[in-house]
């Protein structure tokens, strides 16, 4: 048995939600749009069938497509011996899928650092780097879950919007669902509210499916029912997760967020993102330099195959929106509770920043 099976052997006895894994010589990833429904596992052997599963959102959360990422690397020099072209090629096609969120370009190329120097890399040299990220991943959520769950009262109830959770990450919680696992394992008494996620349900499907395997109480709402939520004294917390966060602390996370910040605010509600530094992208200045990525209009227009609207309605679909930092009461990492002013505690934590 290889290091690199043996690790994954050890995740696995580890009660560890895990969303792609390497197995009998294949990637296996849940397919995350069968959930909650149904549990199908998918055998992934090419670069480009990893690919269009990150695309189509077979597989999604900023975590998990990073971690995506650097599984279809190792798969594309398992096929390739390495060769510093196919190397190249699959980098370039990983990276194409997903825009926004950084922490996939950031994996990808971790591993290409890996590959610069050599004409064949050796196997062994990339395995020993894909161990490495998923360990530090792994360490992330159970560092930034700590550093979060003591912002979280007991009694609280906290509001989440798409899913930031095991199977969007490592497999202990992901983001935000790391801050509410610890915060529930310490022994608070605690509640979410989830937003469903419109146009595909992620809060409904995935988050509520995640948060009931971890016995936490959990009440779904509709993405356009949080800010009644917020009014009437339900909500004490909000927590989500990011894809990208700019340098100076602007957010993109899932459409819908803008929403939930601006209801926060008028509450005087405290609204946190989680993250780990990998998502914070001091290339970008600020939120307006973030490139939000466009789903197709069929998305909104139909469900499940079944259309929703007229035909001929037209609809748009930007993924994500960008919550500015005046809105953020901190930003959640590994490293510790970011708080204001973003610009300069950001820097400071860039000098820290695990590479």
């Amino acid at each position: 048995m290889s290091k690199l099976e043996q690790f994954v052997r050890n995740l696995k006895d580890q009660q560890l939600l895990l969303s792609i894994w390497f197995e009998n010589g294949a990637l296996k990833l849940i397919n995350q749009l069968k959930l909650p429904h149904k549990e199908e596992i998918l055998t992934i052997q090419k670069v480009e069938d990893l690919a269009e599963a990150i695309r189509n959102m077979t597989i999604r959360g900023s975590g998990a497509i990073g971690i995506a990422g650097a599984w279809g690397m190792y798969l594309a020099a398992l096929h390739s011996g390495g060769t510093r072209e196919e190397m190249i090629r699959a980098a370039r096609l990983l990276k194409s899928t997903r825009p926004t969120a950084v922490n996939l370009m950031k994996t990808i190329d971790e591993i290409m650092d890996c590959v610069n120097g050599f004409e064949m890399t050796p196997i062994d040299r990339i395995e020993a780097k894909v161990i490495e990220i998923l360990e530090r991943q792994l360490q992330f959520e159970h560092l930034l879950g700590s550093h979060g769950a003591n912002l979280i009262n007991d009694g609280d109830t906290v509001l989440t919007h798409c899913h930031s959770g095991a199977l969007a990450g490592s497999g202990y919680g992901g983001r935000a669902l790391s801050v509410i696992r610890k915060a529930y394992e310490q022994g608070k008494n605690i509640q979410v509210i989830a937003c469903e996620t419109r146009p595909y349900l992620q809060g409904a499907r995935i988050t509520a499916y995640e948060l009931q395997k971890f016995g936490i109480p959990v009440t779904l709402i509709t993405d356009n029912m949080s800010g009644y939520c917020m009014s009437v004294g339900r909500v004490q917390k909000v927590v989500v997760g990011s894809d990208r966060v700019a340098a100076n602390g602007d957010l993109a996370n899932k459409i819908g967020t803008y929403m939930h910040a601006l209801a926060a605010k008028e509450h005087d509600i405290p609204f946190y993102t989680a993250t780990s530094s990998h998502t914070i992208d001091f290339s970008i200045q600020s939120g307006a330099d973030i490139e939000v990525e466009f789903r197709g209009a069929e998305e909104v227009t139909s469900l499940n195959g079944q259309r929703l609207a007229p035909k001929g309605v037209e609809a748009i679909y930007p993924s994500f929106d960008i919550t500015p930092n005046s809105y953020l009461s901190g930003i959640i990492t590994e490293k510790g509770v970011i708080t204001h002013p973003f610009s300069q505690n950001l820097q400071q934590l860039n000098s820290k920043v695990v590479q």
